[in-house]
């Protein structure tokens, strides 16, 4: 018998409600289980109650923003993977967010949704 293989969970911490909706479509459609929230309070509450293999994070959000959470996530000692989605476009933003442990870096304007998922895949089936 084979064992069943777990699948991923992924975080989606986007204010956006249609980006966040078709992001978990096209990501569960992927094979992975999928948890939106829309502000950053609510993305920290899950993390800290939940296990994520991956968090797809906005870093404009209501109540905490992505770049505290990623502080947080540092001063916790959180290894979880955390890509970035954002339409902040400057380099120094960019540098931050990787400064404080993000592994990736898409700016949602110039990045369509399957690029993001087609990364998201590469990075959780390596």
């Amino acid at each position: 018998m084979v064992a069943e293989k777990k699948m991923k969970k992924i975080l989606i911490a986007e204010d956006e409600k249609p980006m966040a909706r078709a992001l978990e479509l096209k990501l569960n459609h992927s094979g992975f289980e999928t948890k939106v929230v829309n502000d950053g309070l609510a993305a920290w509450e899950a993390i800290k109650k939940e296990k994520f293999d991956l968090i797809l994070l906005d870093l404009m959000m209501p109540k905490m923003d992505g770049f505290e959470l990623l502080k947080s996530l540092k001063d916790k000692k959180d290894k979880t993977p955390v890509i970035i989605a954002s339409n902040l476009g400057q380099d120094d933003d960019a540098q931050k967010a990787k400064s404080l442990g993000a592994k990736w870096y898409f700016v949602k304007s110039d990045t369509s949704i399957n690029k993001i998922v087609d990364y998201v895949v590469g990075t959780l089936i390596e």
